[in-house]
């Protein structure tokens, strides 16, 4: 079974960063291409970043609602 997952190299990895939805800030730990499908017949790829808060619990979002705190 081929992994359903890749990390992506972003400019961005271990800095400050904003998520635009929800206003959260945190470090910037991993962007990943990542399947978030509950089917092996229709695929669904997003990319996800994982961002750590400062309390150390770490959330997601997509890579499009980050930006530079």
């Amino acid at each position: 079974m081929p992994e359903r997952y890749e990390y992506l190299p972003h400019r961005l990895l271990r800095h400050r960063v904003r998520d635009i939805a929800s206003g959260a800030e945190g470090e910037l730990m991993a962007v990943i291409h990542e399947d978030v499908s509950d089917s092996v017949v229709c695929e669904r790829w997003v990319e996800l970043t994982y961002i750590r808060a400062k309390s150390g619990r770490e959330f997601s979002t997509l890579v499009d609602n980050i930006e530079p705190a």
